[in-house]
């Protein structure tokens, strides 16, 4: 687009051919156009009204009852402060060897995204104050308890938190964690007894801005 614009004027009106070229990359900018950042690409922004995800596979509840625990929640489409967003809460029980309630996504939909391109994960949550867990799996894991691991809290405010890659710590699992071979991330409750209560607005990867195209 650049090299139209330049043909227009001459080189003795630089200075009104510079300014049209800045009005250009002004109004085309996703930023200016308040859209999503260059440096992020969407995995769920909450627009589809459903458990389904924006851009990978579905959303759905699991519980330590799959192991004998005694946790139980529930996972529900909701509004939490005039936003859309995808809810999870329930009650968390350390009784019988349990300990944990998840709200999961499998990365179903690979084409729209590489995960090795980016940095880390960015996600908007709000919640009852309490810390949580995002678990990531990659192809590479086959027991169910492996997973690789960072923290992070959930406000009543709704709140951006961005966890690199770098901070998630590998769980009974020898294998350091490749992002190209992601293919599950996990908002978790656990660890201890207590009553869960957190919800999602978006979720994305995100880049350093210095390695944007």
């Amino acid at each position: 687009m650049f090299r139209i614009i330049a043909c227009v004027f001459d080189s003795t009106r630089w200075a009104r051919h510079r300014m049209v070229v800045s009005l250009v990359v002004c109004l085309c900018s996703p930023v200016a156009a308040g859209s999503q950042r260059v440096s992020e690409v969407l995995i769920d922004d909450r627009s589809t009204g459903q458990l389904q995800s924006s851009h990978a596979g579905a959303w759905r509840l699991i519980t330590d009852q799959v192991m004998g625990g005694r946790s139980s929640g529930e996972l529900v489409v909701d509004k939490y402060q005039g936003r859309e967003c995808l809810r999870m809460h329930g009650s968390v029980s350390t009784a019988n060897n349990g300990g944990f309630v998840q709200m999961a996504l499998d990365l179903a939909d690979r084409k729209h995204f590489d995960p090795s391109k980016y940095a880390g994960l960015v996600i908007e949550v709000a919640g009852n104050g309490q810390r949580y867990n995002l678990h990531l799996r990659t192809s590479n894991l086959w027991l169910p308890w492996q997973s690789y691991r960072a923290e992070f809290a959930a406000n009543p405010q709704w709140k951006e938190v961005r966890i690199p890659f770098s901070d998630f710590k590998p769980y009974r699992t020898s294998s350091q964690f490749d992002p190209a071979r992601l293919i599950r991330i996990g908002v978790v409750a656990i660890g201890r007894d207590f009553d869960a209560e957190v919800c999602v607005g978006s979720l994305a990867f995100y880049r350093d801005d210095e390695g944007a195209d």
